[in-house]
């Protein structure tokens, strides 16, 4: 009895264990929602791809299409995967296979489809029926006699064209459709992106070129023009883009995002873009992991036998191409992308092949014909560009190894008729002529002109006076200090000794016999104006003499200069105009010669011009004159300027000046009598300079436009 209680214990324990697994089991399926499966059939006609869950959605999921290529992708929010694997094969009607992928608490599945077409959602329960459309033109027609009497019939006309800038400075190009059964084919050619609709028209008033510039995206322009039964559009971004297609209803949408690149990084790194994914394998082969990679991207895969091994991952929400580098470095692993075929191999074995191509190529233009060919220079000369094909021919195998001929090459330049003769294989030909059509190009001309202006600005003032007097009664034979007449009388003149000669006194007359002497000084180099007095009596024996000295001086002068100089970009030019002044040269000898010195106007410039159309400038101006005369010979005043400026296309800058002032205050004076008020004036002399000199130089380079830019 004891035995079968403890038995009967270990039984209950153990259903009581069962229970709660599985009512916890039960919570856990209810708190999480999970896809199960996800297969596809063919229901009356009408292909169906049934999405299985553990529990009931409460709406239909998001969803989105690709038109190239041909994808229908459906986010499932707050669910997860539990099919164990993320793609399943089906390669039924319309739908060649199913990727599942799980980020995070979201998870995406994409339907591979074989051509694009247009889709329905329903909820069935606990699965998602998403019921793809037929194919326009699957079914044949009824009367195939209507078609072809009026095919303007399955062509439909475009609605509407329209063009705006969306979030982050993205540029969405949106095409109204007759319908949603229209096929679209979207692709890259190089630089541009070219979309066409399949059976469409494009009306008059859409007949017409985008220019979209001004929008601030990186589309530049988009033109869409009709060819045969279809319409193309194509779109010309700039810079660094990617872009993005989606359909919804009756509406084509076209995105180009901007690739942002940090300014402030030296190495941008390898820039993944692709579509992200998540993968979570444990011990999976390598080989079956690129074949997962390769039917998420759609990319054609080979790999090489060599391949192999296993790796364990867990990589949420990567870049595939991310994902797929990651995988490749981890195994040591290379790989050669050509088209949309992705060939996977050892680093070494690509190597390997690499070298032995190379080396294959190496020895077949050893073996390869020479052919001679022509090439006419129109602009620059054919012994230049001869020079630089062989210039590292010479000594040195390092030099040579920058060879742009063959070892069997050679080039023969005719200066008369300005030709090359290029001897080589036709691929290094090929080279040359690229070379020949970038350099023989037209050298761009940039006409500078310099304004040196030179302005002066002088002013003096200055005023003396003489005063003196003299007793002449002893030379008339009076007694000195007496009178010997009444009354008196004045004189004038234009100076002290002339009023003292014409006052009738007679006899000599000491005309520094003057108490006061301090006239004033002459300004600009002429002397100053006088007037003089003379106050004596009748009998000319006494006498009071007075002269007043002034001048004022006000001078205004300029001098401009202005040199211009047509020179090549990149081209020296130099422009100067003076005088050369002789003066004697000395030898240790003894014996001497004579030389000469520029006291000239000078502009020497060279000019760049950058790619954005502005000038840079490498300026060395000199504006010399004649100077005052020395013992040695005449001395040159100097003014040089030298500097490097950037100056816009027709621009004027103010490359460098010089400023001058003087002023000078004097006051000559007897003391005491000198600052008598009123009267003090009669003993002092006053002068006044203030001179201003500037120079300025403007720089204005022209780009000069060539008729063939014109």
């Amino acid at each position: 009895m004891k035995i079968h209680h403890s038995q009967s214990v270990g039984a209950l324990c153990r259903r009581m264990c069962s229970a709660l697994f599985l009512l916890a089991m039960a919570s856990l399926a209810q708190a999480q929602v999970a896809i199960e499966s996800v297969t596809g059939a063919l229901q009356s006609g009408v292909e169906v791809i049934r999405v299985d869950l553990n529990q009931a959605l409460t709406a239909v999921p998001a969803g989105f299409s690709i038109q190239s290529p041909a994808r229908i992708a459906l986010d499932f929010p707050n669910v997860i995967s539990a099919m164990g694997r993320s793609n399943v094969e089906v390669n039924q009607g319309n739908l060649k296979s199913v990727s599942v992928v799980q980020a995070g608490e979201r998870t995406r599945v994409v339907l591979n489809l074989k051509q694009f077409t247009t889709y329905k959602m329903q909820l069935q329960g606990k699965s998602l029926l998403v019921l793809l459309d037929p194919l326009a033109g699957a079914a044949p027609a009824p009367v195939t006699q209507v078609f072809a009497e009026n095919q303007s019939r399955d062509t439909l006309p475009l609605r509407d064209l329209d063009f705006r800038r969306g979030d982050e400075g993205a540029g969405r190009v949106i095409v109204g459709l007759p319908n949603n059964q229209v096929g679209v084919d979207i692709r890259q050619q190089g630089q541009t992106l070219v979309v066409e609709f399949m059976k469409t028209t494009l009306p008059e008033g859409l007949r017409r070129r985008l220019d979209v510039a001004d929008f601030g995206t990186p589309v530049k322009t988009v033109t869409t023009f009709q060819i045969g039964d279809r319409v193309r559009m194509v779109i010309e971004p700039q810079g660094q883009w990617a872009h993005s297609a989606y359909q919804s209803d009756e509406q084509f949408v076209v995105e180009i995002k901007p690739v942002k690149v940090d300014a402030s990084k030296l190495s941008q790194g390898p820039g993944y873009s692709g579509q992200k994914l998540s993968l979570n394998f444990q011990s999976i082969e390598v080989r079956s992991l690129l074949q997962v990679i390769a039917d998420f991207t759609n990319f054609n895969v080979i790999t090489s036998d060599s391949v192999s091994g296993t790796v364990t991952l867990r990589l949420q929400d990567v870049p595939w191409d991310q994902a797929l580098d990651i995988i490749l470095q981890a195994k040591g692993l290379g790989m050669r992308k050509t088209g949309n075929v992705l060939w996977i191999a050892p680093k070494d074995e690509i190597n390997t092949k690499e070298k032995l191509d190379l080396e294959s190529a190496a020895a077949l233009q050893g073996l390869e014909p020479l052919r001679t060919q022509p090439f006419q220079l129109n602009y620059t000369k054919a012994t230049d560009v001869a020079t630089q094909l062989t210039a590292a021919s010479g000594s040195g195998g390092a030099a040579g190894g920058a060879r742009l001929l063959s070892s069997r090459g050679s080039v023969i330049s005719e200066a008369r008729t300005n030709q090359l003769f290029v001897t080589d294989i036709p691929s290094k030909l090929e080279q040359v002529q690229q070379l020949i059509a970038k350099l023989d190009i037209p050298a761009r001309q940039v006409l500078i002109e310099a304004r040196i202006v030179e302005a002066s600005d002088t002013f003096g003032k200055s005023l003396g006076v003489k005063l003196g007097g003299s007793d002449l009664r002893a030379q008339q034979g009076g007694d000195g200090g007496y009178s010997i007449g009444s009354g008196h009388r004045a004189a004038f003149g234009t100076n002290y000794g002339n009023v003292v000669a014409t006052s009738g006194a007679g006899g000599a007359v000491d005309l520094t016999n003057a108490f006061v002497n301090l006239p004033a000084v002459g300004q600009g180099g002429y002397s100053p104006a006088t007037f003089a007095l003379s106050i004596f009596s009748s009998a000319a024996n006494r006498f009071l003499n007075l002269e007043l000295s002034a001048l004022e001086a006000d001078g205004k002068g300029k001098v401009v200069s202005s040199p211009r100089v047509v020179t090549a970009d990149q081209i020296k030019a130099l422009i100067e105009q003076g005088t050369e002044l002789p003066y004697q040269v000395a030898s240790s000898s003894g014996a001497t010669s004579i030389a000469f010195r520029k006291a000239n106007l000078k502009l020497e410039v060279t000019p760049q011009i950058t790619p954005e159309g502005n000038i840079i400038l490498a300026l060395d101006v000199t504006k010399d004159t004649v100077g005052q005369a020395t013992a040695a010979g005449f001395a040159i005043n100097t003014k040089h300027i030298q500097t490097q400026v950037l100056v816009e296309n027709g621009g004027t800058v103010v490359i460098g000046g010089i400023f001058e002032m003087t002023e000078t205050d004097s006051e000559t004076k007897v003391p005491v009598l000198g600052d008598l008020p009123g009267v003090g004036n009669l003993f002092k002399s006053r002068a006044r300079i203030a001179n201003k000199q500037e120079m300025l130089v403007f720089i204005t380079p022209k780009v000069v436009a060539d008729r063939s830019a014109r």
